[in-house]
């Protein structure tokens, strides 16, 4: 492979490790990248390989995507030109967290995790620079973009229950209800007139005291039971409420790459593209005199 020479420096300071390089040491880190081109639907790494190196895309796409728990593929980004992945390699050289895949042909420019060792070695005020940049915090924020947090806290309240969970919820809503208000008023009625006018000698005659000890038995054992569904009701909305967390965090580290995206827009691509069109208005302005001075001497 051969050294790359269309990678700019800006494109590599965009990259948050090397943010903090000044033009010289980034001009030597730029000296260590390789060129790397790569066909649509070649794999560039699996979850779980060697983490030996970084990309910056030149050209191209690539998809970085995972397996949930029920074995679907998550996209977690397509990325394109000017984008960066595997950066977390370079630091710990632990395993590779997703999977990336070509799904557009592709050039790369490739840092070897033993190129960026050696760089490192050779200048430590600029690693000291470069470490500032905690390799923790990009742990934690891949590990949550892994998971698919825009889960249903019903569905994940529900796979957590128990027998005796669900028992007591159910417990709890037919005591909290009607029915059980109804069904009580016809248990009383029923055994005042069967102690009092169907039977002779009733087993619970007036005052129906066993009536009072049964009632009370019901409403002792029925409180801690409501007391427990509550519990639950109260961990199903602390479950709701990191769901929302969750997925608001996510939206928020969203944001901030598309706001990194729009600053290498603006620092590297947008001066291009006003070269161009000036370049093209320019043209247009000369060809314009020379076309009517042509117009002029056929007169």
């Amino acid at each position: 492979m051969n050294n790359t020479t269309e990678m700019t420096l800006e494109s590599l300071r965009s990259v948050p490790l090397f943010a903090s390089l000044d033009d010289n040491a980034a001009t030597e880190l730029r000296s260590l990248l390789t060129s790397k081109q790569v066909t649509s639907g070649k794999q560039l790494f699996h979850k779980g390989d060697s983490g030996d190196a970084m990309y910056l895309i030149e050209s191209g796409r690539v998809r970085i995507s995972i397996r949930d728990e029920d074995g679907n593929e998550v996209t977690l980004a397509e990325l394109a030109q000017g984008d960066f992945f595997g950066e977390m390699a370079l630091i710990d050289g632990r395993q590779r967290s997703a999977d990336a895949s070509v799904f557009e042909d592709a050039s790369l420019a490739v840092l070897s995790r033993k190129a960026f060792l050696s760089f490192v070695r050779s200048s430590p005020d600029v690693a000291l620079a470069m470490l500032s940049a905690l390799t923790e915090r990009l742990r934690r924020t891949d590990e949550l973009l892994r998971g698919r947090v825009s889960r249903n806290a019903n569905d994940e309240e529900r796979a957590r229950s128990t027998v005796a969970d669900r028992a007591a919820d159910r417990i709890a809503e037919f005591g909290g209800s009607w029915k059980f208000i109804g069904a009580t008023s016809i248990m009383i009625i029923l055994w005042i007139a069967l102690n009092s006018y169907i039977l002779i000698t009733g087993f619970d005659p007036n005052p129906y005291q066993l009536l009072g000890l049964v009632l009370a038995v019901i409403a002792g054992v029925q409180a801690p039971i409501i007391m427990m569904s509550q519990n639950r009701q109260g961990e199903k909305d602390r479950l709701r409420a990191d769901l929302d967390y969750r997925v608001n965090l996510k939206n928020e580290l969203s944001l901030t790459e598309v706001l990194r995206r729009l600053d290498v827009i603006e620092s590297e691509r947008l001066p291009k593209l006003f070269e161009e069109q000036n370049s093209l208005i320019g043209e247009a302005l000369v060809q314009g005199p020379v076309s009517k001075a042509g117009s002029k001497s056929e007169n």
